[in-house]
């Protein structure tokens, strides 16, 4: 069965239905507009069965020279009714194709890598794809339990230094936007330490902006200084991990302990079932990452789906 595919053009209607099929909060209306402000175009299709919708996705075109056209991606979806994610695919797909001429749609879709849904990319004609956005390999928690049997499954050190981080003279609590431009600072100072890139000042206030609520900022702070800050985006389901940072005194004071700890709590009284650690590398942010809980978790990855002769010179060129 071939189903429809509308453009949404209505913000709330989108995010409603993207919490209604347990959406990631990269596939909210907020997460489109902030990279349409920022190199990309934006487009929220409604895939339907006759007069319902059965799935959306949020598809991000990116514009490529001559003679790829352009390149079509769905960051951590498409998400609808189980059991039909052939179809969505294919439906999305299909337009990407038909409209914007995309030499490949990619996506990495927010489903587990053993899952039934995952069982689908190949024979809807997506082929894994090494050129990887979100690391697949991450730590999700399940906010459904009690906090007790969160902080037993933790490792004794984390247990010890949310505590110890706790006592010290420091205030944990959610930014507000006149106090932003602290955590940004923080965050260059962490990016030069470790050495990754970041983008410009006005791309994280866009995401605070046009997420608003879904996308929560906490901070430690030591007086009026933020010494340590952990940056989220939320949906109804998921809750994401987007950005974090500490200065020198909030590494020596361990306040990232204290302060994600805080964080998980937050979600988990949203009634936010799913809270995503964002990736797994061989570093020691992921060494931190880990000691949340005893297991990992494995996600479907980055997929392909070839949409012009000219794919095999575009993945190679990549």
């Amino acid at each position: 069965m071939t189903l429809s595919v509308t453009p949404c053009t209505d913000p709330s209607r989108w995010n409603s239905l993207v919490n209604q099929f347990n959406g990631h909060p990269q596939q909210l209306w907020g997460w489109g507009k902030t990279k349409a402000e920022h190199g990309w175009q934006a487009e929220r299709l409604l895939l339907s069965d006759g007069g319902s919708v059965v799935g959306t996705a949020q598809l991000l075109i990116r514009r490529l020279p001559f003679p790829f056209r352009a390149l079509a991606y769905v960051p951590r979806g498409p998400q609808g009714e189980p059991g039909r994610e052939a179809e969505l695919l294919a439906a999305v797909a299909g337009y990407a194709k038909g409209k914007h001429h995309a030499v490949a749609l990619t996506i990495e879709p927010d489903w587990d890598a053993d899952s039934a849904a995952a069982a689908a990319l190949p024979g809807a004609g997506f082929r894994p794809s090494t050129n990887t956005i979100l690391i697949p390999r991450t730590l999700i928690l399940d906010l459904g339990q009690d906090e007790e049997d969160l902080l037993a499954a933790m490792s004794k050190k984390h247990r010890q230094y949310i505590r110890k981080s706790g006592r010290e003279e420091l205030d944990y609590r959610a930014v507000k936007r006149g106090e932003l431009q602290q955590c940004l600072d923080v965050y260059k100072q962490t990016a030069e330490r470790a050495g990754f890139g970041i983008h410009e000042d006005s791309y994280y206030f866009d995401i605070f902006d046009n997420l608003g609520d879904d996308s929560p900022v906490y901070a430690a702070f030591k007086g009026s200084d933020v010494v340590a800050f952990l940056w989220l985006s939320a949906s109804g389901y998921t809750a994401f991990e987007l950005y974090g940072g500490m200065s020198e005194e909030g590494e020596r004071l361990r306040a990232n302990y204290a302060l994600k700890w805080l964080a998980i709590q937050e979600m988990k009284a949203r009634g936010i079932t799913r809270y995503d650690f964002n990736g797994l590398l061989n570093d020691g942010v992921s060494k931190f990452k880990m000691g949340w809980a005893k297991h990992e978790n494995m996600l479907a990855g980055t997929w392909d789906k070839p949409l012009s002769p000219l794919y095999p010179l575009y993945n190679s060129a990549l």
